[in-house]
């Protein structure tokens, strides 16, 4: 009766944009509703969403700069009124737009006086700029100034370190995620005396993608994230299939017991109550269950017999043969 339920409500379940602006090439707005919500329903679908907003979805930058005229990260050239780290910092806000894979090449040669801007940028034919008019740096004299940059498609944001100079390249604080910004607020109403929401989701973007177009690509990966879930269950069977299959690295119970046998401590290990062990609550719950009360009846179980105990894991069975040995060497 609650399946078909739900499978009703999600049948109902509609969304809307209901503001889209660009307020700049490089800042887009757009906003959404969901509904209608079962109580709790958008709060839990809110926070998955402005994560998965936020860090799931792939964007492009430069990563990395290379020039032989430019001696160190805080040099100045003559004829530039940038200095290295400014247009450094410059190239880092470049938007770009595409769908590589890897690592590309581009560069920048351009020859002074004037602005050199993202429209000078020679980009691989997969990559595009959003906005051509982004500054990068001002030469004041006839120089010539080219560098050549890496382009990388990835998620979430790496910052540069100090081993990742080399051959006279610089590392750029990468950047990739396209949405600026996300928020979810919440609506309640009651309809026929049952509560209900409604999901704002507010999406700002950096133009590389559209608010749609972002709340599209974060529903995908969402989704992709779960998926394994839905074969839990069928993975499960197999794992309790195959569990008692697996072989530990160390001593089985038998070994232990006729090694303690020989040095004939048996009578002893009779007086010697579980309960006397250093037991986790959980095992030690599973062992009187399963009427197990000495340290004997203990060693008389074979791995296979206590992995068949409800509740018991692999881990627990490492766990017991640990005590074993250093109750071995107490007695």
């Amino acid at each position: 009766m609650v399946r078909e339920k739900v499978r009703v409500s999600t049948r109902t379940l509609q969304w809307k944009c209901v503001e889209s602006r660009a307020d700049s090439k490089r800042l887009y707005y757009g906003r959404f509703i969901l509904s209608p919500l079962l109580k709790g329903q958008a709060d839990t679908i809110g926070i998955a969403m402005r994560r998965a907003l936020l860090g799931e979805i792939e964007g492009t930058c430069i990563t990395r700069a290379k020039s032989e005229k430019i001696p160190h990260e805080y040099s100045t050239i003559v004829g530039i009124q940038e200095s290295v780290h400014e247009i450094l910092m410059n190239l880092k806000e470049i938007v770009l737009r595409s769908n590589l894979y890897g690592t590309q090449d581009a560069s920048i040669c351009v020859k002074g006086p004037g602005y050199v801007t993202a429209q000078d940028i020679i980009l691989p034919p997969s990559v595009q700029i959003v906005d051509n008019a982004q500054h990068i740096a001002k030469l004041t004299e006839p120089i010539n100034l080219c560098i050549g940059l890496q382009i990388e498609r990835n998620r979430g944001y790496r910052i540069k370190g100090l081993n990742n100079f080399q051959d006279g390249s610089y590392p750029i604080d990468a950047v990739f995620m396209p949405v600026r910004n996300a928020n979810h607020s919440i609506h309640s109403y009651v309809n026929e005396n049952e509560k209900q929401e409604i999901l704002f989701l507010e999406i700002w973007t950096n133009g590389s993608l559209t608010p749609k177009e972002a709340l599209f690509e974060a529903s995908r990966n969402l989704i992709d994230l779960f998926i394994p879930f839905l074969h839990a269950e069928e993975e499960n069977l197999n794992l309790e299939n195959n569990q008692h299959k697996v072989i530990l690295p160390l001593f089985t119970f038998h070994e232990k017991l006729a090694k303690l046998s020989k040095n004939k401590n048996e009578i002893a290990l009779k007086s010697i109550f579980i309960d006397q062990l250093e037991l986790p609550p959980r095992i030690y719950n599973c062992l009187k269950r399963s009427n197990i009360h000495t340290f004997l009846e203990l060693l008389n179980k074979s791995q296979e017999d206590l992995m068949k105990m409800e509740h018991f894991r692999i881990e627990d069975v490492k766990r017991i043969l640990d005590i074993l040995e250093i109750e071995k060497h107490f007695a």
